[in-house]
C-alpha cells in the first residue's frame, strides 16, 4: 500500500518538523496550547496527525504561531 505508507511519512514529517519547531523556541505543547487557545490533548491530537476537521484547524494555528506558513 504506497499510499498509506506515503500517509504515514508525511504525518511523520508534520509531527517532527512541529516539534523542531517547539524546541528551537524551548516552547511546550502546554505553552503552546495556551497560546492559542486550545486544550493540551487536542493539539497532542492535532501534532499526531489526526485528520479531523478540528486538527486541522489546530494545526492552521499552530503553523501561523511557529512560522511554518
Amino acid at each position: 500500500m504506497p499510499v498509506e505508507n506515503e500517509l504515514r511519512r508525511a504525518t511523520a514529517d508534520i509531527e517532527k518538523t512541529i516539534k523542531i519547531k517547539l524546541l528551537e523556541r524551548d516552547m511546550t505543547q502546554a505553552e503552546l496550547s495556551r497560546l492559542i487557545s486550545v486544550n493540551r490533548q487536542q493539539v497532542n491530537r492535532a501534532i499526531k496527525g489526526d485528520n479531523s476537521p478540528k486538527s486541522v484547524a489546530i494545526r492552521k494555528k499552530i503553523y501561523r504561531v511557529l512560522g511554518m506558513n
